[in-house]
């Protein structure tokens, strides 16, 4: 049985904080509550999400055009060119920042006046399922709350970590190489505070109470204001206790129950999604049962292993992690991707690829002009955290030689895996347009993850689109292609069933049921450049019969057997998906 949403506030409030306190903290989330249902409730849809969702991750300020609101001109855009394909987009933050483009928040009330105005996020919401970022593990030091905090505001006080920096941290788990500490001249004199990503981004201390009901009240007027997905950004550092490792602790399970009972009170059919770069085991717990903590979590594990996958032309550790992958129930499920914002995160994979497999993706990333970025660790050396680069160029083969139209077809592929899986896909807009590794924001930043960050002018992005010649038609316009066929297909469903075909191992084959067993869907996926041959039966995993549909190429057929084989030949980073014809 469901427990309700108020018993589970209730209950996440006990697990953090004095019974006094957790009673005085659950009347004011019951008044945040009320406000927030009285103010008229946000648009519900019926099924949490189906085969349709297909999410395209984009920066405000990506596509610029003189004279006018970024925002509008990223609107505009969406509407002209992909809304037949893309049914939701993850706005990276938004508000007035300082650092880190954009994850260093000086206000979540605002949107940066650079950018737009709220009616200008709210106009894409009216579009597209928005997802917004929760930022709230650090806020910037140039911020609102942390200048009032040294200002001695009384309702920012202990909204920080004031750490002695003499205490032994060596357990706490580190995504960085910067210092964990950071001094800061107070009128108290210096004090070193907690900074897990930088020093412009203080950490905020949730064993405060007033810490998490102002995160709550920014986390329900960012649904106000059109979010239909809240990812909760860095959210397995929120809780910190000196003497462990600060990272996945009971209580920071306990905020993400709370703050998902808080949306399933005052707004049902909100999805909240975790963002934990951390390996594959960590990530799955961020489910909880399955109805009580995330609807959503990342697929960190799937970027490296693709690209492992293709340079290798070798599918069975992709194979091998796919047939472990299940989810606690039909509320949730992954989100799917391959490019990012971030870069490939490698966390992952450190229990799934070899060291050397793992130092080939380094030697990948920086092959094309990219990098990589370490974390530290307890021994004070330092491991690979993310690899620096866009996609198509981590992808690509180093030989200079290579026709376009086999990189092209490589990348597609690799995209279509991305597109079969069992979630829900998301897009990095990079990834969509064609770019390549952007070597001069380096340069001009000093930071590694400018490689994939560059913004874009809109004018001539179009004249690129609009040549058939060009590489980034050529890229946009085969993905376009391969999510219009997706979406119309009830067995891509995300809670539909994924089973795992053995072949070859450059094959990856997967079969896609729908949950009502209407559709069902083969899925192959050449990794390597030569032609391949699956020759599979129901032992294998396949289970077919009939006649079978090419979605990939419309008007071709093969027949199976009265004894469920099929033999299917498959170009050299050809992708088929073959559909089971319905019977008469």
């Amino acid at each position: 049985m469901v427990t309700a949403p108020s018993a589970r506030i209730r209950r996440s409030l006990d697990l953090l904080y004095p019974i006094p306190v957790a009673s005085r903290m659950y009347r004011y989330l019951e008044l945040l509550t009320e406000e927030f249902i009285e103010g008229g409730p946000p648009p519900h849809r019926a099924a949490l999400f189906d085969e349709t969702d297909v999410m395209l991750i984009t920066y405000a300020d990506q596509i610029r055009e003189p004279g006018r609101p970024p925002l509008a001109t990223l609107h505009d855009f969406l509407r002209t060119h992909v809304a037949d394909a893309i049914s939701g987009i993850h706005l990276l933050p938004f508000h007035p920042y300082s650092s880190d483009d954009g994850f260093s928040v000086m206000d979540y009330r605002l949107v940066d006046s650079t950018l737009g105005r709220w009616p200008d996020v709210r106009a894409i919401a009216e579009d597209f399922r928005l997802m917004m970022d929760a930022v709230f593990n650090h806020v910037s030091a140039r911020g609102r709350w942390f200048k009032e905090w040294l200002a001695g505001h009384p309702s920012r006080a202990n909204f920080f970590l004031q750490v002695d920096p003499n205490l032994d941290l060596s357990a706490v788990t580190r995504p960085r190489t910067s210092p964990l500490l950071t001094p800061v001249e107070t009128p108290d004199g210096p004090l070193h505070l907690w900074t897990t990503f930088s020093a412009d981004q203080i950490d905020l201390n949730y064993a405060n109470p007033y810490v998490l009901l102002e995160s709550t009240r920014a986390l329900l007027d960012f649904v106000r204001c059109g979010a239909g997905i809240v990812r909760l950004d860095a959210v397995a550092f929120l809780w910190k206790q000196i003497g462990t490792s600060c990272v996945h602790l009971p209580q920071t399970h306990a905020i993400v129950h709370l703050w998902r009972a808080m949306l399933d009170a005052a707004a049902p059919g909100t999805l909240l999604l975790t963002e934990t770069n951390v390996p594959h085991d960590e990530n799955l717990s961020y489910f909880g049962d399955g109805t009580d903590e995330a609807h959503l979590v990342y697929q960190f594990a799937l970027p490296p292993l693709v690209l492992s996958a293709f340079h290798l032309a070798d599918a069975r550790p992709l194979r091998e992690w796919a047939m472990g992958l299940h989810t606690p129930s039909d509320q949730t499920t992954f989100l799917n991707f391959l490019g990012s914002h971030d870069g490939i995160g490698v966390r992952s994979v450190e229990s799934i690829l070899t060291p050397s497999e793992i130092r080939h993706l380094c030697e990948l990333a920086t092959t094309h002009g990219g990098g990589v970025s370490y974390r530290a660790g307890p021994d004070g050396g330092f491991s690979p955290y993310e690899l620096n680069a866009v996609y198509f160029d981590a992808l690509t083969e180093t030989s200079s030689e290579e026709p376009m139209d086999r990189q092209v077809d490589r990348f597609v592929s690799a995209h279509s895996v991305l597109l079969a899986l069992a979630g829900i896909p998301a897009i990095y807009v990079h990834s969509l347009l064609g770019s390549r590794n952007w070597t001069d924001g380096i340069a001009a930043t000093g930071k590694l993850r400018s490689v994939n960050r560059q913004k874009l002018n809109r004018a001539e992005l179009e004249t690129e689109l609009a040549d058939p010649a060009s590489f980034r038609h050529q890229v946009f316009t085969r993905l376009l292609e391969k999510i219009k066929t997706r979406v119309t297909e009830p067995a891509f469903h995300p809670n539909g069933l994924q089973t795992v075909v053995n072949g070859p191992s450059p094959l990856f084959v997967i079969q896609r049921t729908s949950p009502d067993g209407s559709s069902r869907v083969l899925c192959i996926h050449n990794l390597s450049g030569k032609e391949q041959r699956l020759d599979t039966c129901p032992t294998q995993g396949a289970h077919l019969s009939g006649v079978l549909d090419d979605l990939c190429n419309p008007g071709h057929t093969l027949a199976v057997a009265p004894d469920g084989h099929v033999e299917v030949d498959v170009p050299p980073y050809g992708v088929r998906w073959l559909r089971q014809r319905p019977s008469d």
